[in-house]
């Protein structure tokens, strides 16, 4: 059994770290998160922000690095994440008008190729999933799995958003034991109405469908680092969607 980390997805409070992204971090540490997955950095210096995060004790997980970053500033985005020591770069979202068969060829290759260059910076690649990495088939493979029997567990990780892995109809438990071992970031979400093709709400953690604690137990058992807490939408304040899923995890498996 692995101990877990649990980190927070800044996407969750993005409207609160455009206003104030310190102030906002801030009340994350004190919430008691131990790390951060960030997905922008605010205009923040990449040695400012790392002083921030050895002020407040905050863990620098890794980043949600978009595609175009990864095309156009990957020695920048090298950079950034070595100077806040974080160790996991993730490509966290294709384009709608980029997920076809053929172009999911494409990225195959190209992940293959940030996969290296990210591990000669000492820096794992992964790839954070939706709903549509199961609905497109490479060779009669759906995508989520082509994409990691194709590439080497050694240029490509699996950041698991169990999630949408739900949502997409297939057993999160299932999933999460498949991957043992290349599976070292978990994203813990609760949707409610979870049914294909419904309109579905992310909601705090135990509000929702999914079998948390069986999932928790299961990523454990599949040596999971950091399970990182997202939620898409919000329909109570962020930060207090994000305090109150924190208490959850607190009672729940924290301090258990």
């Amino acid at each position: 059994m692995t101990r877990m980390n649990v980190g927070l997805q800044l996407y969750t409070v993005r409207d609160a770290t455009a206003q104030d992204f310190e102030g906002t971090l801030r009340q994350v540490a004190a919430m008691g998160y131990e790390g951060v997955e960030f997905a922008g950095y605010g205009d923040i210096k990449a040695e400012a922000m790392r002083d921030l995060l050895q002020e407040l004790n905050l863990k620098a997980i890794g980043s949600h690095i978009g595609l175009h970053l990864l095309e156009g500033n990957l020695d920048g985005e090298i950079a950034y994440l070595q100077t806040i020591g974080a160790k996991y770069a993730i490509c966290p979202w294709l384009p709608a008008d980029s997920r076809d068969t053929d172009a999911w060829r494409n990225h195959l290759v190209k992940f293959e190729e940030y996969g290296k260059r990210f591990r000669e910076a000492g820096i794992s690649f992964a790839y954070h999933n939706h709903d549509f990495e199961f609905e497109v088939e490479i060779d009669g493979q759906i995508v989520f799995d082509a994409m990691y029997e194709r590439i080497d567990a050694q240029y490509l990780k699996v950041e698991m958003d169990i999630g949408w892995v739900q949502y997409s109809g297939v057993d999160p438990l299932a999933y999460i034991a498949k991957y043992a071992g290349r599976l070292p970031l978990l994203h813990l979400k609760d949707f409610r109405a979870g049914e294909k093709g419904q309109q579905i709400d992310t909601v705090e953690l135990g509000r929702g469908d999914l079998p948390l604690l069986d999932i928790i137990d299961a990523a454990s058992k599949a040596s999971v680092e950091w399970l990182i807490v997202e939620q898409d939408t919000c329909a109570n304040p962020p930060l207090e969607a994000v305090a109150e899923s924190m208490e959850w995890m607190k009672k729940n498996f924290l301090n258990q």
